[in-house]
């Protein structure tokens, strides 16, 4: 299991965030905590906010939220095989993030929104106005 440091039982929210790898700097997990994006039993918190063994964590991370229940404390950020032991991710939240996720890629049929159509897709438009039904007057 991980190591944890019991001389120093006390630590920040922001700062376990970053050592758990869920941010790359310890700002940006700061930031993610006072815009609301984090949030601890299912209410906002401040980046000082002391975390406990036990406590649920919803973090959201661009289109994926992930419930997270941490398991241990560590001051220090570690590979990140070891940073995931300090959470276990429960099993609804690991399954709605995996449904979010086919839906997306089944949302995106390869048409581009933004812009001009490419020739392709024009020529796919144009055969698409022109096509009659065969049952149509």
């Amino acid at each position: 299991m991980y190591a944890v440091d019991h001389t120093e039982e006390r630590m920040r929210l922001d700062k376990w965030l970053w050592a758990a790898r869920f941010f790359k700097t310890r700002a940006l997990a700061k930031a993610a905590l006072e815009g609301g994006k984090v949030q601890c039993r299912g209410e906002r918190c401040k980046p000082s906010k002391e975390p406990r063994v036990g406590d649920v964590l919803t973090i959201r991370q661009g289109y994926d939220e992930k419930t997270v229940v941490i398991v241990a404390l560590s001051q220090n950020r570690r590979g990140a095989p070891e940073a995931q032991q300090l959470y276990t991710e429960t099993p609804e939240s690991l399954k709605a993030r995996e449904q979010a996720a086919a839906a997306r890629k089944a949302g995106n049929l390869g048409l581009q929104t933004d812009g001009r159509p490419t020739k392709k897709q024009r020529r796919q438009i144009h055969q698409f106005r022109e096509y009659v039904h065969p049952f149509d007057d």
